[in-house]
């Protein structure tokens, strides 16, 4: 009996990895941004907290809603496709599987083997044969809007959750570099271990996200500056 061979794709991590990465990123970078800003304004403690938290709760809550909406875009999409494919095929049953083997002519097989492949897996199951092969659908892979919705709240908190980590344990005049460079360094590991599980150089994702860290929060500092100069 030949012995199955496990093979590692890194494409199939690409969905759960990209929203827990962007999250993470988001509540790291938004709550640091505005933290360091409103340092550099001469804000108290007190006032950054509660700033901090205020956006934690925010951004946690503006990631569920534009994920929700998005994807519940994307779900009613899937199911008008779906749908329209199940009328087609009632109507005209003989042109869908000529459209499918028409598809696999496509890939690489023989007029004669496409045409089989199409009758063999239309009789075991039409609709996801033409959910998978004509639209691209499958069923580990549907849109599911409260589960994603859930998943960008969570791992935004999580990722905002560490610059008021940092907050809290600073001395009181080292507030702006200690959650400016430590909230550098989590996102540069992100970025490394990001790059890693999806097979990437670990070297060159976190030095993208660093420096489009670095420059965010810089500039919500040199704005937190101004501001404060004015008062």
């Amino acid at each position: 009996m030949p012995r199955h061979i496990y093979e590692r794709h890194y494409v199939n991590r690409a969905g759960w990895l990209r929203a827990a990465v962007l999250g993470a990123n988001d509540g790291i970078i938004s709550v640091a941004s505005l933290l360091t800003g409103v340092a550099a304004a001469h804000a108290s403690s007190r006032q950054m907290l509660q700033t901090g938290i205020a956006g934690l709760v925010a951004g946690a809550m503006s990631m569920a809603a534009g994920e929700y909406v998005s994807v519940s875009s994307q779900a009613d999409s899937e199911r008008s496709d779906l749908e329209r494919e199940r009328r087609e095929l009632e109507s005209d049953e003989a042109a869908e599987r000529a459209e499918l083997a028409g598809i696999y002519v496509q890939r690489g097989l023989k007029p004669a083997l496409a045409r089989e492949v199409a009758v063999q897996l239309m009789a075991h199951d039409a609709l996801g044969a033409h959910a998978r092969d004509e639209l691209g659908l499958s069923s580990q892979h549907r849109a599911q809007p409260l589960m994603a919705a859930g998943a960008s709240a969570a791992s935004f908190a999580v990722g905002a959750a560490w610059p008021l980590l940092l907050l809290s344990l600073a001395p009181a005049g080292m507030l702006l570099p200690v959650i400016f460079l430590g909230a550098l360094l989590s996102l540069s590991i992100l970025g490394a271990l990001a790059a890693r599980a999806g097979g990437a150089q670990m070297l060159s994702g976190a030095v993208r996200v660093s420096l489009w860290s670095a420059l965010a929060m810089s500039l919500t500092i040199g704005i937190g500056f101004a501001l404060g100069a004015l008062t």
